[in-house]
């Protein structure tokens, strides 16, 4: 049972969706198709619930290149294309899990570089791009991104608190004095020679 209501809708937004309908064919029923918009949005929330696997979560590592869940790979050979797509952390073909390098060996009758031979759609991308240039795309990404990582500083100066800054630090205790040694009044050898007392007077000889 229908029951019917008048709702505001923008008319830009009901201009996009007739022009979407027009693009897609079949049956334009305008009624039908926000009756199927808004069944997809009352669903998404339970995609997320409390214990259910967030989006984007699972997928395939294929070397330094993720393919989230949900990724489609085609392999072309001889005129027919071939697909697999990413269920869970497995690529799923024909209902068996493969590996990239599997799948673009079966239907070929040489050997293949699955780099060079599969395309890869990834969800959210509007067209399928070969392997290889994905892994280039990544690789420049990442060599782009690694100079601003080696500019940053290893570690972060830790702030010096208010207090401690303007607090005045006590005078360090004085060094003890250096005891001075004795001097020496013994005379050096030789001062009794008679050399050299016609150029020096001991103080006996000049008291007495």
């Amino acid at each position: 049972m229908n029951t019917t209501m008048t709702v505001q809708l923008p008319t830009d937004t009901l201009l996009k969706l007739i022009e979407k309908l027009r693009r897609r064919g079949g049956s334009q029923d305008i009624s039908e198709a926000m009756t199927k918009a808004i069944e997809c949005w009352l669903e998404a929330p339970a995609r997320c619930a409390p214990g259910a696997d967030p989006e984007g979560l699972h997928g395939y590592q294929w070397k330094t290149l993720f393919l989230p869940e949900g990724t489609i790979l085609k392999s072309w050979s001889y005129g027919e294309n071939n697909y697999a797509r990413v269920e869970g952390d497995k690529i799923i073909h024909n209902g068996h899990a493969v590996s990239p390098n599997q799948f673009a060996q079966s239907f070929a009758r040489s050997t293949r570089n699955a780099w060079q031979d599969l395309f890869i759609r990834r969800p959210g991308d509007k067209n399928f791009k070969i392997a290889c240039r994905l892994r280039d795309e990544l690789a420049a990404a990442a060599k782009a991104a690694a100079p601003a990582l080696a500019a940053r500083p290893a570690t972060e100066a830790m702030p010096i608190p208010a207090a401690a800054s303007t607090a005045t630090l006590p005078a360090p205790p004085p060094s003890p004095p250096t005891a001075a040694l004795p001097r020496n009044t013994d005379p050096a050898p030789g001062w009794d020679l008679p050399e050299r007392r016609k150029f020096r007077y001991r103080l006996e000889d000049v008291a007495y």
